[in-house]
């Protein structure tokens, strides 16, 4: 049964604080924030004028249009998508739910995943506005429409296995490319879940240098940047001594499966590595280790199953 996999302790309450939990920097603007949050419903930005993705946003959302000025509008969507510190967000509601139901979340925008658990747990999509598709989840995986977090610290240096999605290869890449990978097992610390498997991670490679004659290896240099925690907010990464360590005593040479070909170099740049072979080639699914390069505060669910 789905509530043995999930114990959400009910008669726990949900920690309110004034502490607010880091979200994604956009700009405090119209568009910037529209974009956001577009992109996390919808997986891209919407055209048409801003009044129409309001109001599109706003019945997706809740059924109706909103009232108030333009930024008011903007702002509760915004805030609903990816605040915690009232209720739990959108965004947060949804990586419990997926989680709960399958232990992985997905990579794909909101719209598409509220489906695809209607799909697996009705065998059919409801109607309605996102609000009430997901209470009608959250009743039926967790007994209330509530899901109680708590606010715990995570300290530098915690360690997150993660799976390339973007392959990196040296003939592919150039600067300012953005790539992507996912935690490739959840983040459980004190019966805390802090970051589900398949959260979505995003970096960008800073420098390539493609092999050369008389031996030259090529090179890319990588910065891991961030991953999302499980209420949403981001969490700084770096490829640092403690899981370039971890990898070594478990015998993946930067993650990879290529028989050493693939081998670390300097750690001296914050927030990333070099990534040094003569043919860089690490394809999609490739294993490695990163770890936060912070402390952060993040609010986390319990997974202690209940007796």
């Amino acid at each position: 049964m789905i509530r043995k996999l999930f114990s959400v302790f009910l008669s726990m309450v949900f920690l309110i604080t004034s502490t607010g939990i880091a979200m994604a920097e956009v700009p405090n603007t119209a568009n910037g924030k529209l974009d956001a949050i577009e992109k996390v419903v919808y997986g891209a930005t919407q055209t048409g004028a801003i009044v129409e993705r309001i109001e599109r946003l706003e019945k997706d959302f809740d059924g109706g249009v909103g009232k108030g000025g333009m930024m008011d509008r903007i702002n509760y969507l915004y805030d609903t998508t990816f605040d915690n510190t009232q209720s739990p967000s959108l965004l947060t509601q949804l990586n419990a739910l997926e989680w709960t139901i399958s232990h992985t979340v997905s990579m794909e925008p909101i719209q598409k995943r509220v489906n695809a658990m209607e799909n697996t747990i009705q065998g059919k999509n409801s109607g309605g506005s996102f609000k009430a598709r997901i209470e009608k989840l959250s009743t039926f995986a967790f007994g209330s429409t509530t899901i109680p977090l708590t606010q715990v610290s995570v300290p530098a240096n915690t360690l997150v296995k993660v799976a390339l999605v973007t392959p990196i290869n040296a003939k592919n890449l150039k600067a300012g490319d953005t790539i992507k990978y996912q935690a490739a097992e959840d983040v459980i610390e004190n019966d805390m879940l802090l970051i589900t498997k398949g959260a979505p991670g995003e970096g960008v490679i800073n420098k390539v240098s493609q092999a050369k004659n008389f031996g030259r290896d090529a090179e890319i240099e990588i910065d891991f940047k961030n991953i999302e925690a499980v209420d949403g907010s981001s969490l700084s990464m770096t490829l640092g001594e403690e899981s370039q360590k971890n990898m070594e005593q478990l015998g993946m040479a930067a993650g990879a499966s290529l028989a050493g070909m693939i081998v670390l170099g300097p750690i001296g740049i914050i927030g990333g590595a070099f990534v040094k072979g003569k043919n860089i080639n690490l394809p999609e699914g490739t294993e490695l280790y990163i770890q936060t390069s912070s402390d952060s505060t993040v609010y986390a669910i319990p997974t202690t199953t209940a007796e």
